[in-house]
């Protein structure tokens, strides 16, 4: 969403389509935010925009002191005021997982609202039901495991048993937060994989590879030693599609950015949810509240995640069968490859955007 191009297109008369890169529950909740935040506000009960159907996710208005949390109260999110030149919006979703929050959009917005995702990997979606290789579409990634040591490791591994541990390449915990995680994880007697980025445990925009590798980021020093064969350390880039579409991959503690919610879910995934910013603590709730096929962290986000906390979310997420049920029942519809309701939305784009052309 590019909303400071509105006016240009304008003065030439030039209509425009929005593009939402994330998801329509974030879209639908962002102009919605209550205004007088509460660090439970997470936990609490439903709250729900006007006109909005039920299922609809809490917003997440009180996160505390996060330094990247959602807008403040009042503000409009950047997306809307794009929409309002606009003459239809496309989101990166499908009618699967969002349509009653499509709906919603097009009922508030009064025009066309289209699904035309998720946008993934042309290979996530030819690879449906089988491992997935990323190194054949995201190729020269530094790494300290191939994919294939990868592989050999989680086949060593009994069927859903792994619990993956990866945070955004942007955002992550704090310092004290992961050494909670690495706690955590050698407390457990969960097999995991933990991929810990370069930049880990620092704030802030992505640096330069050179200069984020110069700062003081954060590696568990010896926790590898200490768990042995039950965990693999992964620092760097992670084969995320190889590990989520591994049938011994049983759960995902994410920070819920868009691409990784909707390329475990397609896999079949539970999820915990770990929400650092912005639309990740919308993408949370619509996995916890709306689909239903994972847990939060914690209810409240404003404090420091603790290592029993983490434990406990672990066991809950690995050991309920009903959300792994869902979760595998939601991923088994993607199994044909791309939405055909996002095939059906670029048609009525085309459509569309040619009576549009022929009106002009």
């Amino acid at each position: 969403m590019m909303s400071w191009t509105g006016q240009i297109f304008n003065n030439f008369e030039i209509p425009t389509v929005g593009f939402f890169t994330s998801g329509a529950c974030s879209a639908a909740m962002e102009p919605h935010r209550p205004p007088s935040p509460s660090p439970s506000a997470i936990g609490g009960a439903p709250l729900r925009p006007p006109g909005a159907p039920g299922g609809f996710p809490i917003p997440p208005g009180g996160i505390g002191p996060r330094k990247f949390g959602p807008p403040k109260p009042g503000d409009q999110p950047p997306w809307l005021e794009e929409t309002q030149g606009s003459i239809a919006l496309m989101i990166n979703t499908c009618n699967i997982l969002e349509l009653p929050f499509m709906e919603y959009l097009a009922n508030q917005i009064g025009k066309p609202v289209w699904g035309v995702g998720p946008l993934l990997p042309d290979q996530y979606w030819k690879s449906a039901g089988s491992i997935i290789h990323d190194h054949q579409f995201r190729a020269n990634r530094r790494s300290n495991f191939t994919e294939d040591e990868v592989i050999t490791w989680l086949d060593s591994k009994p069927r859903g048993s792994v619990l993956y541990v990866s945070f955004g390449t942007e955002v992550g915990p704090t310092i004290e937060e992961y050494q909670q995680i690495a706690h955590a994880l050698e407390k457990s007697n969960r097999s995991f994989i933990w991929a810990i980025q370069l930049s880990s445990g620092r704030r802030g925009p992505p640096r330069p590879a050179g200069q984020a590798e110069a700062e003081e980021c954060y590696f568990p020093h010896g926790l590898d030693e200490r768990v042995g064969e039950r965990g693999l350390i992964i620092h760097g880039w992670a084969p995320q599609l190889l590990i989520l579409s591994h049938p011994s991959t049983g759960g995902f503690l994410s920070h819920c950015g868009w691409n990784s919610t909707t390329e475990a879910i397609g896999r079949g995934m539970p999820i915990l949810a770990w929400p650092i910013r912005g639309d990740q603590f919308y993408n949370a709730q619509l996995i916890v509240k709306h689909l239903k096929v994972g847990y939060m962290i914690c209810d409240d986000m404003s404090t420091m995640v603790k290592a029993d906390v983490i434990v406990n979310g672990m066991e809950r997420l690995l050991g309920d069968e009903d959300v792994k049920k869902r979760a595998a029942f939601l991923g088994a519809q993607f199994q044909n490859g791309f939405p055909l309701s996002s095939i059906d939305s670029l048609d009525a784009f085309s459509v569309f955007i040619n009576h549009k052309t022929y009106l002009v």
